[in-house]
């Protein structure tokens, strides 16, 4: 027979209490906890004594079968690669971003490239008409593509076993409740209930679903901590809205790598993939300029070059300002140590303002030697050549430490026209001193030896 029981869920973290109370001692929120009724089958016998039939045989690992996952290929460059290759059948994949950076316009897009696959697009934000202008705006071909607005789970099902689609789409989770959970639509008892049973019909039917996620005022997943955990796949959209560039992480991927990214440029029609974002990242007019730099970068496996812009004034007030965009200010602060102590530049009373064209995000180490470059560049106020770049993490004691996978960068340098590349001088011997590459390679132990190359004195 069922049994009720209510708790008080927190509708920020989640956390469950058997009476009210004003502040949750998880996550220090007030008011957060709202009572939900939740519905347990109590069942006749359980443990080690149950009679229950068993549904699945241990077996050995070695004799357990390895074959490759099917994929689905969504006809998207960028996307299939931060999936690593395209969708795994019957995989739950959760895609996060900020409101109007293009979630579902980019999974409308790949819905619509599908033209060999019956997909099935569940919306609980839009109407159909709604849906209908978004993919006159696409211009896509004509596809097997469905839509349909619903926000019941139990309704939901009922459309699937219709329709019988290859992929599902639910925009968004969020929006979506069932009947079991007396609560309102993206409590966290819904969240949680409506990503299980969707996970549970994934896995059993082996169909893919595509879950939007929205995100809180933090960044992250709004919801429950476990509807990550629940997910096979946890995709980011990034990027800023007064730019049009997007970028698609992976921040947890049990199918691919987690260290890809695909760019996406935000245009009239929909977003357009980027193949070759050097060349756009890139502005062509800064010869002549101070407090530009260009460094070569890797996103996973893909090499790009990025300018590094910088701005050094006198501070006007007594406290210097530090401001920094597309790079984590923690670490320009401590670079900018590193040129005072080690390299005895001033920049104490000096405000630092800097800045990664084209409004990227960039966690690449790499980028170091280009940052205090710029840096320089500024304060000195020497334009840099326009036709050297430079890669290379600067250590707290001035020196040039290695990077990774230095032949791609050169390449690419190559690739584009420049002329000269400056690298730490470990990663030379890596780079077969010079032999492969038509750019010239420029060695360098310390940021005195790389500034005796940039600015012609120690």
């Amino acid at each position: 027979m069922a049994k009720t029981k209510s708790v008080y869920v927190c509708q920020n973290c989640g956390a469950e209490s058997p009476k009210w109370i004003g502040k949750c001692p998880s996550c220090g929120e007030w008011n957060s906890y709202v009572e939900e009724v939740i519905r347990k089958e109590v069942p006749s016998k359980t443990g080690y004594h149950s009679d229950e039939p068993l549904k699945s045989k241990p077996v050995r690992i070695e004799e357990v079968e390895s074959t490759s996952e099917q994929r689905i290929d969504t006809y998207s460059a960028e996307f299939n690669r931060v999936l690593g290759g395209g969708l795994v059948g019957g995989s739950l994949v959760l895609l996060g971003g900020e409101p109007g950076i293009g979630k579902s316009t980019l999974i409308l897009q790949v819905a619509l490239n599908m033209t060999d696959k019956r997909v099935l697009y569940v919306s609980g934000e839009e109407s159909v008409k709604q849906m209908k202008l978004r993919s006159d705006r696409l211009s896509q071909p004509a596809s097997d593509c469905f839509v349909v607005s619903e926000t019941s789970l139990e309704q939901i099902f009922v459309h699937i076993r219709n329709v019988q689609p290859d992929v599902v789409v639910i925009d968004s989770i969020q929006t979506i409740s069932t009947e079991y959970a007396e609560s309102s639509p993206g409590s966290v008892t819904q969240v949680r209930e409506c990503s299980a049973a969707l996970l549970k019909f994934a896995k059993e039917t082996g169909i893919p679903v595509l879950l939007i996620g929205h995100i809180n005022k933090e960044g992250s997943i709004a919801g429950p901590k476990v509807l990550e955990h629940i997910v096979d796949t946890v995709l980011q959209f990034e990027g800023d809205q007064n730019y049009m560039y997007r970028i698609l992480r992976a921040n947890k991927n049990r199918f691919g790598s987690t260290a890809e990214l695909g760019i996406f440029e935000m245009l009239q029609n929909g977003l357009r993939e980027v193949t070759n974002p050097s060349e756009l990242l890139l502005s062509q007019n800064h010869e002549g300029l101070s407090g530009v730099a260009i460094a070569s970068a890797i996103e996973g496996i893909r090499p790009f070059l990025i300018e590094a812009q910088a701005l050094v004034s006198t501070a006007a007030y007594g406290t210097p300002q530090r401001s920094s965009t597309g790079f984590d200010i923690r670490r320009m602060n401590m670079l900018l140590a590193v040129l005072e102590k080690r390299a005895g530049f001033k920049l104490a009373q000096k405000d630092v303002f800097l800045n990664i064209a084209g409004g990227l995000k960039v966690n690449d180490p790499a980028i170091d030697l280009a940052i205090i470059s710029a840096i320089l560049s500024s304060s000195m106020d020497i334009a840099l050549e326009h036709h050297i770049c430079m890669a290379g993490e600067v250590g707290l004691s001035g020196e040039i430490r290695p990077v990774n996978r230095i032949e791609q960068r050169i390449l690419e340098a190559e690739k584009l026209g420049f002329q000269k590349i400056i690298i730490p001088d470990f990663n030379l011997h890596k780079a077969d001193k010079n032999t492969r590459f038509s750019i010239e390679v420029i060695k360098a132990k310390k940021v005195e030896d790389a500034f005796k190359v940039l600015f012609g004195k120690q």
